[in-house]
């Protein structure tokens, strides 16, 4: 049953364009989830990190990206995942190889903050509540 509260949301958001949520969760973890089949641009990615930025006021919190099924994210979208923002430590959660190429995008030094590929949720939410300080 502790598993199950840990994964209620306090609150979800749509994200401008609708092709995502983004939920606070209990834990202080943001849940940003992409609605399978979709094709992510720029406007997209930046839509989202807004509102990461806007419920975070100014304070850093991991943020878990769903990103199964996802089908494709644009040259500039994946440009704009390097920009920083209030996300203190990023799991990326998928559950295949197309996943994990989509994930693989950038090099591992041309994040913002320490980000991780995973496909398990538990392993991934573990990993977001790790202290981060000296993590990258």
């Amino acid at each position: 049953m502790v598993l199950l509260v840990e994964f209620l949301s306090v609150e979800t958001l749509i994200i401008d364009g609708g092709k995502g949520t983004l939920d606070l969760r209990r834990d202080g973890i943001l849940y940003l989830f992409w609605q399978p089949g979709v094709g992510l641009e720029e406007a997209d990615i930046q839509a989202a990190m807004a509102l990461v930025n806007d419920v975070c006021h100014g304070r850093g919190r991991p943020l878990l990206v769903e990103m199964t099924g996802v089908k494709t994210v644009s040259h500039a979208g994946r440009a704009a995942f390097s920009n920083p923002s209030a996300a203190s430590r990023i799991a990326l959660l998928g559950s295949n190889p197309v996943d994990r190429v989509l994930a693989d995008f950038r090099g591992p030094n041309t994040h913002p903050c320490p980000t991780r590929f995973f496909t398990d949720k538990c392993e991934a939410v573990d990993w977001l509540l790790q202290d981060a300080a000296g993590a990258r």
